[in-house]
């Protein structure tokens, strides 16, 4: 299983550097003090939340379910944060690290070469990438078993097609070349 470290600390540094962005007016003034350390604004790192949710609770609702009280906590403790005068140089810091570790991992240390999300879609990377080491910890666990095999071979098949494609460009390359 892959660490959710850096997936983990993206989502949060985001969260932070999103906290303090003046959002349009006809968004309410919505804040809930818990305590201080955990802080609700209705802002875009709550927004942000919102639809991640909602889009995990159309994916796999109980996996969401699970998974609601860890984005919930990141977001009221990242709003917290953000009150503290160094918060966007210590996010973006930690943002930018975070982005250097997840491509070391995938790239040197799995020796995966590029993935497929880098490939094909940043979007869905970004958006999928917390939900989705969520679930292999789920999965780890015993969630699911018929899904995660499902998964686990459309994943083995992409990553071929990808390598196919990826030597057939060389394979061209080389051709051309002689």
């Amino acid at each position: 299983m892959k660490s959710s470290q850096p997936d983990a600390r993206l989502l949060r540094s985001f969260q932070v550097m999103a906290s303090q962005l003046p959002v349009p007016s006809f968004i309410p003034a919505v804040h809930y003090r818990f305590s201080e350390y955990l802080e609700f604004d209705l802002n875009y790192s709550a927004i942000h939340a919102g639809l991640y949710l909602a889009y995990y609770f159309i994916l796999e609702p109980f996996a969401a379910l699970l998974y609601t009280p860890q984005l919930v906590l990141s977001l009221l403790t990242a709003t917290a944060y953000s009150r503290n005068p160094d918060h966007i140089t210590n996010a973006m810091a930690l943002h930018a690290f975070s982005w250097v570790a997840q491509f070391l991992g995938h790239g040197v240390a799995e020796r995966t070469g590029p993935s497929p999300h880098r490939q094909s879609s940043w979007r869905y990377a970004v958006v999928l990438a917390p939900f989705f080491v969520h679930l292999e910890i789920l999965f780890a666990l015993g969630y699911r078993p018929e899904m995660h095999k499902e998964l686990n071979n459309n994943i083995g098949k992409e990553i071929t097609r990808i390598r196919k494609a990826q030597g057939d460009k060389r394979r061209a390359a080389a051709a051309k070349e002689n």
